[in-house]
């Protein structure tokens, strides 16, 4: 005697439509967090169309090394005619070209301020905007 029914009920499942819901719930998270901004640093990076690419301005460098002694350009400089020498150079640059400051680690934080004092009465006195800039390097 049989007992088998002759049409058997299919256990399995057809994952097709879950499969395109993954993707459409994908796309739909990547899409919009790409629109959702944080509230982090906002920066408003530079853009171009022109494929030629100018050189900026060249910079001001000051240095400090560990012993307080400054140099601009790598030629050194004694602390009481530092104002002096960066108004000579940036008289002869740009109105908005950079002063980077290379500050060894263990420099007193007063000298680096020191330095953007200077540049600040720079400014004022030749109506410029240079702009007093820390270099750091990556931590590792």
């Amino acid at each position: 005697m049989d007992l088998k029914p002759k049409h058997r009920i299919g256990v399995e499942m057809n994952n097709t439509s879950m499969s395109d819901l993954v993707f459409l719930l994908l796309i739909f998270f990547m899409l919009t967090s790409t629109l959702i901004s944080p509230n982090a640093i906002k920066l408003l990076l530079p853009s171009s169309t022109s494929p030629r690419v100018l050189a900026p301005a060249k910079p001001v460098k000051i240095y400090i090394d560990e012993k307080l002694q400054y140099y601009i350009d790598g030629i050194p400089v004694d602390e009481l005619k530092l104002a002096e020498q960066m108004t000579i150079r940036l008289k002869d640059s740009p109105p908005d070209a950079s002063v980077v400051i290379n500050a060894d680690a263990t420099v007193p934080v007063q000298a680096v301020v020191n330095i953007i004092d200077i540049v600040n009465q720079i400014n004022e006195s030749l109506n410029a905007s240079h702009k007093a800039i820390l270099a750091t390097q990556p931590k590792k």
